[in-house]
C-alpha cells in the first residue's frame, strides 16, 4: 500500500524522540480529523408512497505489562458466554467492550497519525468538562451485540416513525457511551486489556501492514481511505492472535462481529477470510521454524 510515514509522536510532546512510524495512505493526510469514533449517518428518508424498507440500525461509518491471570481469562472468553455486561461498579466488563474501545482508538489514531497507546492514555487522562455527568444506566441500554440487519419492511408512517425513533435512541446511546471518559464506562480489568491490545497493535503495525495488503481484495487496496475501519479490525485481530494468548477462533469471531456491527456490505465475510488466511500462514511459518 503506497503511503506516507507519519511519526507516532505524543500529542503533548511532539519534539520527543520518535522510535516508531505509523504508515497511512497518502490520501488520508487531508482527511477531516476526529477525536472520537465516527458519527452515525442521518436518519434514512421515508418514502410514504410504498412499503418502507429501513435499515434496522445506522452504520457507524457515517455518523503493558503482561496480562495477569484474570486479564488472560477475559481475553479468552467469547462474548456469547453469558457473562454479565456490567460489573459491581456498574461499568462494562465484557471483553467485547475492550475490543470495541480498542477499535475506536485505532480508528482515531489512523485519522490523526498518532500512537494509539498514547492516544488511549490521553483519553484516559482527559479532563471532564465542568458539570459533565455520565448516567451509568445508559450502559444497561448499550447493546454490544447490536448488529446490522437486513432491511425491515413497514407498511405505515406510524411504524416507520416508531422504527426511526428506536434507531435514533440507539444512536444517541452509542454516541454517548463511545464519547464518554473511559474510566466512567469500562472496568479496570477491561481498560488494562484494552491497553494490552493497543500495545500489540502498535508493536506489530509495521510487520502486519504488508501482510494485510497481500490478503485484502483489490478494491480495498485501491481505496484504503474508505476502508479504515475494516483495516483497523484486521490490525486489531492479527495483533491479538500474534501477541496475546487468545484462541484464534475467538479472535476471528470477535472481529467478524465487530465488522457486522460497524462496517458495511461484505466486510464481515472478507475479514473472516483474511484472518483465516493469516492464521494458516502463521501456523505454517511456525511449523517451519520447529523443524
Amino acid at each position: 500500500m503506497e503511503g506516507t510515514l507519519l511519526p507516532l509522536s505524543s500529542p503533548s510532546t511532539s519534539s520527543s524522540k520518535l522510535n516508531h512510524h505509523f504508515c497511512l495512505p497518502s490520501s488520508l493526510l487531508n482527511h477531516h480529523r476526529y477525536s472520537h469514533f465516527p458519527k452515525f449517518l442521518p436518519k434514512p428518508k421515508i418514502d410514504t408512497t410504498a412499503s418502507l424498507h429501513l435499515p434496522l440500525r445506522c452504520s457507524l461509518r457515517g455518523s503493558t505489562l503482561a496480562l495477569d491471570r484474570d486479564e488472560a481469562s477475559v481475553s479468552r472468553t467469547p462474548d456469547n458466554s453469558g457473562l454479565p455486561k456490567v460489573d459491581k461498579t456498574g461499568r462494562l466488563c465484557s471483553p467485547r467492550a475492550a475490543r470495541e474501545l480498542a477499535l475506536s482508538i485505532i480508528y482515531a489514531s489512523c485519522l490523526e497519525g498518532l500512537d494509539p497507546v498514547r492516544l488511549f492514555e490521553r483519553r484516559m487522562n482527559q479532563r471532564r468538562e465542568t458539570g459533565y455527568e455520565f448516567k451509568k444506566e445508559k450502559l444497561l441500554e448499550y447493546n454490544l451485540m447490536n448488529f446490522g440487519e437486513p432491511p425491515v419492511v413497514v407498511k405505515t408512517d406510524e411504524e416507520a416513525n416508531e422504527l426511526l425513533r428506536n434507531i435514533e435512541l440507539e444512536t444517541a446511546i452509542e454516541e454517548e457511551v463511545l464519547a464518554a471518559p473511559p474510566k466512567l464506562v469500562y472496568s479496570r480489568l477491561i481498560l488494562r486489556f484494552t491497553r494490552k491490545l493497543l500495545v500489540a497493535v502498535r508493536d506489530r503495525w509495521d510487520s502486519h501492514a504488508p501482510v494485510i495488503n497481500k490478503v485484502i481484495p483489490p478494491n480495498w487496496q485501491s481505496e484504503p481511505a474508505g476502508k479504515i475501519l475494516e483495516l483497523s479490525i484486521l490490525h486489531l485481530a492479527m495483533s491479538e492472535i500474534a501477541m496475546l494468548d487468545t484462541r484464534h477462533q475467538i479472535v476471528i469471531n470477535e472481529a467478524v462481529d465487530l465488522a457486522k456491527r460497524f462496517c458495511d456490505g461484505a466486510a464481515p465475510r472478507i475479514i473472516n477470510g483474511c484472518l483465516g488466511t493469516f492464521y494458516r500462514n502463521l501456523e505454517a511459518e511456525a511449523s517451519k521454524n520447529r523443524v
